[in-house]
């Protein structure tokens, strides 16, 4: 029986790999062999959120403390000895973080065919570490699945060929589709007012969270958008460190109106979303998770790697300017958009009926 290994290394990741084992142990033509490489490695993210989600993973890769650059190289060395002992027919990589990477080197070097999960994706900044990664493994992937048709259009201006390329629509909607009835029986884990207006805030990019003029700019947008609206804020750790570093948290504190709450598991946050008003983010995948639940979307970036959540969604890209979010927010309509083509909760079936084509 032929081997395929699917390979995640992120919370992002796994959460778009949910139905695989489901589907794939349905066709008996293959066996599936899931691998963690750990590059986020807390419980939190990792073995607790695979069982919220319901995914058995075969191998974990070893735990590495050491910094990025040198943890990338650990992924390779650690990921071509358990890809040897495998001997998969094909590897799946998922998105675009530096695992996904990691495994399409692995998958080139030791010659076994490899698929790309999430293709073609593009936001045409070469200063995201992530816009390298797309491409870099679009250049060596032979298979490549496709969220939006913007990722076709990609792919064909790169060179890549036709007959590889197919859209199957977003992995990551199928687990929001298959998620639902327990997503809405969750509890939040805070007291609100049913009748507010929640803004849900979600940040978490370096150059947001780790200055203190980045840290200033997410309080002076608290403090305006709390005049109008309830706004909860997931805080990671790490931004609670830097607001004590740059002494900021007693500011961040004083601020009515302002629920701080620990970052949200998957389930509990997506009921989170479900209630909002609108969202605040700058995060990739929100993007479309709102556009789904056809939540509006406010998103501080200047690009976005996924163009059909403008197109036909609620997402709207904007400056990190307080006063011009503040404005938006109170255009916001929230009216019906329209959800992507195939985004239906079925794309892991059309994957799994390719892949039964693909391989012998």
């Amino acid at each position: 029986m032929s081997k395929i290994a699917l390979i995640v290394g992120t919370r992002p990741n796994i959460i778009k790999i949910t139905q695989f084992r489901k589907l794939i142990e349905q066709n008996t033509s293959f066996s599936l062999h899931i691998i963690h490489s750990n590059q986020h490695y807390t419980d939190s993210i990792s073995k607790d959120l695979f069982k919220q989600l319901e995914i058995s993973v075969d191998t974990y890769l070893p735990k590495y403390l050491g910094d990025n650059v040198t943890h990338f190289g650990f992924i390779i060395s650690e990921l071509a000895k358990t890809i040897q002992s495998l001997n998969p027919k094909l590897i799946i990589v998922v998105g675009d973080v530096n695992t996904t990477l990691a495994a399409g080197i692995v998958a080139n070097k030791l010659g076994i065919k490899l698929a790309h999960l999430e293709s073609g994706l593009r936001s045409f900044d070469l200063t995201m570490p992530e816009e390298i990664n797309r491409i870099l493994v679009d250049r060596i992937a032979d298979y490549y699945f496709v969220t939006e048709r913007s990722g076709i259009e990609n792919l064909l201006k790169e060179g890549s060929k036709k007959e590889s390329i197919f859209f199957v629509g977003n992995t990551m909607i199928d687990t929001l589709v298959a998620f639902k009835e327990l997503i809405a029986k969750q509890k939040l884990p805070f007291e609100f007012n049913p009748d507010a207006k929640i803004i849900s805030l979600t940040l978490h990019r370096p150059s947001n969270v780790d200055t203190k003029e980045g840290l200033e700019k997410i309080l002076t947008l608290i403090e305006a958008c709390a005049r109008d609206y309830t706004i909860v804020f997931p805080v990671h750790p790490r931004t609670r460190k830097q607001l004590d570093f740059f002494e900021l948290s007693e500011r961040m504190n004083s601020i009515n109106n302002l629920i701080q709450v620990a970052p949200l598991d998957y389930l509990t946050f997506q009921k989170l979303l479900s209630i909002s008003y609108a969202v605040v983010t700058d995060s990739g995948g929100i993007q479309e998770e709102t556009t789904f639940l056809k939540i509006p979307c406010i998103t501080l970036r200047k690009n976005t790697e996924r163009p059909v959540t403008i197109e036909k969604g609620t997402n709207i890209l904007l400056d990190f300017n307080p006063q011009t979010i503040i404005d938006r927010l109170r255009l916001i309509n929230q009216t019906d958009c329209e959800i992507p083509e195939l985004w239906d909760g079925k794309s892991t079936e059309r994957i799994v009926s390719i892949l039964s084509k693909i391989i012998d």
